[in-house]
């Protein structure tokens, strides 16, 4: 196929995305906008359902932002978010022969050669590509994620049906702006298309945790990977729902792994994985006992400056130690900007929440009596009605994938049901914290595996 004919069926692919994903959307924007003018606000449950409805059957970028989206407090009306939050990322996978098809594309037509097994059918399939088992020549086994085809034109047309979304929201509730979200949401995304990137992450991820034996991370084999195409050693594991009834000290120890495997790098290199979804890491055992977690996903990493990591520091010991000046300074350094008095004691709330269990030393539960669920949501609704009254306020887009963490973890930990010393936890992980020390550890570490500090 020529160049041309190649740049004319993407830009094909990308029109007929355009035309599926406005009409699905459109249709639902069409019926919201008509309620709010007819002031029938008792018809968000409805039109949240109808949206759900139309991005679940969108395979790609699209049903990911919603699932995002659901995960970020107040980015979404509450109804929304609920139904948001249902979405999963198992979208009807790829045939065989459309599987051989895009091996070819990447490796060759001799590309099964390479390989003494691979199994056509993906044993995962999520928004913007599947993962395959195969096993090399040499015997080891393989992770092989293969993106789907015209994703880079589905993401483009779908982040600019994006922006209709936050329109809207913007247009009916101005208590949050929400632009800098949606700039944060689409260059995370627009990374997740690049695998050679992602196999860099997952490099960097070895060097921060080479010292952590409660993480481990898939060596990554370059000599099989595109930047459309990712294979990695396969690590072992059960899924962690699978200790759900296991003994409280199985359970603890579990949380614990999780809560290194995504605050160690953050504290340390300023590195955060933004993506803490159930199936992004398994459980290993060691001679029959659980002993960590394999960290499997590398697409969604957020990259701070350190002074945003002294930011969050600088909030944690202001509210330990009720110091409002070092408390507003966090918040400056972050990027809130024009805080008065109000928006202050409003963002207090949310962050009184986010940091209680890292602020009570005792040993604990994340959020006692709470179900997985509902995490966030009672905060997340005082915040909001707190902001519509003192609001607005910009969020800036760093704090996106942060606060995503944040709840995301804490949910893992409320389906552990672990009680653990969060605030010993946290006070190891930055003990003799310093930006300089942050900044050049960060430097080292991204050129030693070919990333921009």
């Amino acid at each position: 196929m020529s160049t041309r004919d190649s740049e004319q069926n993407r830009m094909a692919a990308r029109a007929l995305r355009y035309t599926r994903v406005a009409t699905n959307i459109g249709g639902v924007a069409a019926r919201i906008v008509g309620s709010r003018l007819l002031g029938q606000d008792d018809a968000d449950a409805r039109h949240a359902s109808a949206l759900t409805q139309a991005l679940g059957g969108l395979k790609g970028p699209l049903m990911k932002v919603a699932q995002l989206l659901a995960t970020i407090p107040d980015a979404l009306p509450a109804d929304y978010a609920a139904e948001l939050a249902t979405l999963q990322s198992n979208a009807p996978p790829m045939g065989a022969a459309f599987v051989k098809r895009r091996m070819i594309a990447e490796l060759g037509v001799d590309w099964r050669q390479r390989f003494s097994s691979f199994d056509l059918h993906p044993t995962a399939a999520a928004s913007l590509g599947q993962v395959h088992r195969a096993t090399d020549l040499a015997g080891q086994s393989l992770a092989v994620k293969l993106q789907y085809p015209d994703m880079a034109s589905a993401v483009e047309a779908d982040l600019n049906q994006l922006d209709l979304l936050f329109a809207l929201h913007r247009q009916f509730d101005s208590a949050v702006d929400t632009r800098e979200i949606a700039k944060e949401i689409a260059a995370r995304i627009r990374e997740e298309l690049d695998y050679q990137r992602e196999a860099k992450h997952a490099r960097l991820y070895q060097a921060m945790l080479a010292d952590e034996p409660l993480v481990r991370v898939p060596q990554i084999r370059q000599d099989f990977s595109t930047s459309r195409l990712l294979a990695m050693e396969w690590l072992e594991g059960q899924k962690i729902l699978d200790y759900k009834n296991a003994s409280q000290e199985i359970r603890n120890h579990l949380a614990t792994a999780m809560f290194r495997a995504w605050w160690l790098p953050f504290s340390r290199f300023g590195v955060i994985h933004g993506d803490p979804h159930l199936g992004n890491y398994t459980v290993f055992e060691k001679e029959g006992t659980p002993s960590g977690i394999n960290l499997l996903d590398y697409g969604c990493i957020r990259i701070f400056p350190s002074r945003f990591v002294g930011g969050v520091v600088d909030l944690y010991r202001g509210l330990l130690a009720d110091d409002r000046d070092r408390i507003v300074h966090a918040y400056e350094t972050w990027g809130f900007k024009g805080l008065t008095s109000e928006l202050i004691e409003t963002l207090n709330l949310w962050a009184r929440f986010i940091y209680g269990p890292l602020l009570d030393d005792r040993r604990r539960t994340v959020a006692d009596g709470v179900k997985p669920g509902e995490y966030g949501r009672r905060e997340a609704f005082a915040v909001h009605k707190a902001l519509k009254e003192k609001g607005p306020v910009t969020v800036p887009r760093e704090f996106v994938f942060m606060d995503r963490a944040a709840i995301g973890l804490g949910g893992v930990f409320l389906h552990l049901d672990a009680e653990l010393n969060f605030y010993q936890l946290f006070n190891e992980a930055i003990d003799s914290f310093s930006i300089d020390t942050v900044a050049s550890r960060q430097a080292d570490a991204l050129r030693a595996v070919g990333l921009e500090p």
